[in-house]
């Protein structure tokens, strides 16, 4: 499959912070990323309340929860949220990034740019985070894929089928019957887009021209949930057309940790609820950041470690995320074997400078 090209290998992950176009520019614009990837959206957007969908930052080891100063600080490298999706529909980040596209038109050739990027194929890509259920993502799948033609820089679709804050929609990349379904139905896409290529020449094809595809999983914990998804994938490559390999190119590991919970001290000294949440828990969230870092660690290495160990699968690239704020996690994260690293909370906490602090190892 094909495979992005994602130099430098830092990037950030689909998370709050990238949002609006004057965000997602700003990113774009950063000689220390590699690639932008947008907010989760949905076909018609997420309807955000405010009261419901919340983040905060926190200190792992006293719990205090940044109140006084909503960005954080170097005390506070953990995160809970309770959102869901962005707001902004889909087609809305196709303009945003068609806007940005027009905006290089006068960006130098690669030969003339310290780090080797320049015009044409060779702008970093954007990697344009969707879900809906199986219907939607095609759909999702067939914009990005015509609006490929729009744009001057590379397109890439990832799929977040791991969030834990929507009630009543467990995050489908815990079940291989259901991360088949969608696996299949992109395969049958991408088979539709190619019906003018002949067969033999399909494979080579969509190596060289589909937009990439990429799945973002969830926090696994134990052997079987790795296994649900080697399932699903291994099954992909024979489901009709049996001459196409599978849909996926790379998998971006790992979303936050659901079922997680913060709790204040009021002036009373009892304890509330730091955030609300849609599900009627009153603050149950997702957790990211340093608390999550050896469990993303954990899930790169071990996902590396089952695609390498299948010949079919074993080109896969893989997005680490989770926790990473400075070089040497940034270094960690590649040694468990992320072909490129994500930053999210630490976007959040530190902005765009982040980037650059990472790959001068070193924090102001």
């Amino acid at each position: 499959m094909k495979q992005l090209n994602i130099y430098p290998r830092l990037l950030n992950s689909a998370n709050p912070w990238c949002t609006t176009l004057e965000q997602l520019q700003e990113l774009y614009s950063s000689e220390y990323t590699g690639a932008v990837t947008t907010r989760t959206s949905l076909l018609e957007g997420f309807p955000h309340d405010p009261s419901c969908h919340q983040y905060t930052f926190y200190n792992p080891a006293t719990f205090q929860a940044a109140h006084a100063n909503p960005a954080g600080g170097e005390e506070q490298p953990g995160s809970l949220n309770t959102l869901g999706y962005s707001p902004v529909p889909l087609k809305d980040y196709l303009t945003f990034i068609k806007t940005i596209s027009d905006s290089l038109k006068d960006t130098p050739t690669s030969a003339e740019t310290p780090n080797g990027r320049g015009s044409g194929t060779n702008l970093k890509p954007f990697i344009i985070s969707i879900t809906g259920n199986v219907q939607e993502v095609i759909e999702c799948y067939r914009l990005i894929s015509e609006h490929q033609a729009h744009v001057r820089m590379e397109l890439a679709m990832e799929i977040n089928l791991s969030c834990p804050n929507i009630p009543g929609k467990p995050p489908p990349a815990y079940n291989s019957a259901t991360l088949l379904a969608y696996l299949a139905a992109l395969k049958s896409e991408i088979s539709r887009q190619l019906e003018s290529v002949p067969p033999d020449e399909r494979p080579s094809h969509i190596k060289k021209y589909h937009v990439p595809i990429g799945i973002k999983s969830p926090p696994y914990t134990y052997r079987d949930q790795y296994q649900q998804l080697l399932n699903a994938l291994l099954q992909s490559t024979t489901a009709e057309p049996v001459d196409l390999p599978s849909p996926v190119s790379f998998i971006t590991a790992t979303n936050t940790l659901g079922s997680s919970l913060l709790l204040s001290p009021g002036l009373d000294g009892t304890f509330h609820h730091t955030l609300k949440s849609a599900d009627g828990t009153s603050g149950i969230g997702g957790l990211a950041g340093a608390p999550l870092h050896p469990l993303a660690l954990g899930n790169v290495y071990t996902i590396r470690k089952i695609l390498s160990e299948n010949s079919s699968l074993s080109a896969l690239q893989i997005i680490g995320v989770g926790g990473v704020e400075n070089n040497e996690g940034y270094l960690r994260m590649r040694n468990a074997g992320a072909d490129a690293v994500g930053v999210g909370t630490a976007l959040g906490r530190r902005g765009l400078k982040v980037f650059k602090e990472i790959m001068d190892g070193r924090i102001d």
